[in-house]
């Protein structure tokens, strides 16, 4: 930070009933906030439908969020200092209900997208300031606790998201996605005004750096584009990928430059410097960015070639929750005791071991079978987000938290993006390898092929009938083996992230508390 800023006050941990309503209001924030960006995935079709356009064009609903989304969140560090934490947090909580309001009264498709990259925007700030705020509401050693609590949502939003979207939706009317963001949104906003508006954070006048934002608009945009437009335009078969992908790569340089260079960056890339913290994010982002691309596959792979519902394929994820929640508090208290870096080895091999599991489905999987590797998730799920937070965000001064978090946090929503569309191009990349490897073994001297085609003549289908029914068969079982090879590769880059942990250094008397006191 290069401008004067004024000593940093350290306000007191809350204390009872206060403390308990403080992680009330933060986390309903945070859950609103992640819950928003998988809620409108299942109900796609009927917004699509709704606002008669395609459900290819429907999907920048999600990609608009995302994209806004993505550059808000590691401008975080740079607004706290202009405007103070609890001012900034505060903003983003009721311009988010508004935003939120507007999306459901929108009368077409272009002022929804519009309105949903504001709603991303102007969210950004919230979640790295819920866990900063929520770090100062806690003594030093119960830091892991608020980790956990705060861990807890941000795990089960996005498994409650499709399953919410697709009750609404097929219950009320889309737009209700939207609005019950309104009283969720009016409750934290109270709760943490009332509790928090004496403990602001010391802010002073920063000149914007506005060529670092431009730049930075320019590359995250131009990448989220690339990625989301790829599978549809063939990725660089298309000129207009390939322009997208250089600009994004020119944009990221010049960006890169400038920031390590500018006196009043936007971003503080200066936190790379520090082991912990590029070990800590960049451990995070990969690894989300494989469980996130694994968490689409699975439903997607279920509804088309299994023949599953939404709502069916919905309850196959939702027990991923279940014991994240019964771990989640054990991991916050024991992990200023135990080194945060064994348990995020642990994580990465339940990850391993439950993508594997996922490795050998066949076609004649029933639902119990698909959904024992989901339960087993949870585990792995509870020990991931608090040590890589805390290994992240160990040793750096409270008022650093905001930037570090809000970096850490822009690392993991881009891998996550990054993760979906590499996972769903590679899985039809392999099923038209498999489809082709598999055809050619169909012919006159296969006596299964052969004895399966006559069977079907027999039932009294025609040529045509039999080849269709024949090239299905062949089409799921391309697919998945494609979804097999998808979740064995997962699992071994899983394992492969685990050196990436040990480079960190362990940090003396709790990494939690060191994240939380600032202790350095």
């Amino acid at each position: 930070m290069a401008t004067a800023a004024p000593a940093y006050v350290a306000h007191p941990p809350l204390e009872g009933a206060a403390r308990v309503w403080g992680t009330v209001a933060l986390s309903a924030a945070t859950f609103m906030n992640v819950l928003d960006s998988s809620i409108a995935n299942v109900s796609l079709p009927a917004i699509s439908g709704d606002l008669g356009v395609s459900t290819t064009q429907g999907t920048w609903v999600i990609t608009s969020f995302a994209v806004a989304n993505a550059i808000a969140v590691p401008l975080t560090g740079f607004m706290t200092q202009r405007f103070g934490q609890v001012r900034l947090f505060m903003a983003s909580v009721i311009l988010f209900m508004i935003s939120s309001l507007l999306c459901g009264l929108a009368p077409n498709m272009t002022t929804l997208i519009a309105f949903r990259a504001l709603q991303g925007f102007v969210a950004g700030p919230m979640i790295p300031l819920s866990q900063a705020l929520l770090l100062s509401s806690y003594p030093r050693a119960k830091a892991g606790l608020a980790m956990a609590m705060w861990s807890m949502t941000t795990l089960v939003a996005p498994v409650m998201g499709p399953l919410l979207g697709g009750w609404i939706t097929d219950n009320i009317s889309w737009p209700w996605i939207f609005y019950i963001n309104i009283p969720v949104g009016i409750v934290a906003a109270a709760i943490t005004w009332a509790l928090y508006h004496k403990r602001e954070s010391a802010t002073h006048k920063v000149p914007i750096d506005a060529i670092g934002l431009a730049l930075l608009v320019l590359w995250v945009g131009s990448l989220q584009l690339m990625l989301d437009k790829g599978k549809e335009l063939d990725w660089f078969h298309s000129a207009q990928i390939v322009t997208l992908a250089v600009v994004s790569v020119v944009g990221f340089a010049f960006f890169l430059v400038w920031e390590l260079t500018d006196k009043h960056p936007v971003v503080d890339l200066s936190l790379f410097k520090r082991r912990n913290f590029w070990s800590g994010a960049v451990a995070t982002a990969v690894a989300y960015g494989l469980f996130f691309g694994n968490v689409v596959l699975l439903p997607l792979w279920l509804q088309q070639w299994m023949g599953y519902t939404a709502t069916q394929a919905g309850m196959i994820m939702a027990p991923v929750g279940l014991l994240a929640i019964f771990f989640s508090p054990v991991v916050g208290l024991t992990v200023a005791k135990i080194d945060p870096r064994r348990y995020a080895t642990f994580s990465f091999l339940v990850f391993a071991l439950v993508l594997w599991m996922r490795s050998n489905f066949n076609t004649q999987a029933d639902f119990v079978t698909i959904i024992i590797p989901t339960v087993i998730q949870g585990i792995a799920m509870a020990f991931f987000f608090i040590p890589l937070v805390t290994i992240t965000l160990s040793g750096l001064t409270p008022e650093r938290i905001p930037a570090a978090s809000g970096l850490s946090n822009f690392l993991r929503i881009t891998a996550g993006a990054m993760g979906t569309s590499i996972t769903t191009t590679l899985w039809d990349n392999r099923a038209t390898l498999h489809h082709a490897q598999l055809a050619e073994t169909i012919n006159q001297g296969n006596n299964a092929a052969t004895s399966a085609m006559a069977g079907l003549n027999a039932s009294g289908f025609s040529t045509d009938q039999v080849l269709g029914q024949i090239n299905r068969l062949v089409d799921q079982q391309s697919y998945m083996l494609a979804t097999n090879d998808i979740f064995y590769a997962s699992a071994v880059l899983f394992l492969l992230l685990i050196p990436l942990v040990w480079l960190a250094k362990p940090q003396k008397g709790g990494a939690g508390g060191d994240a939380a006191a600032g202790a350095h």
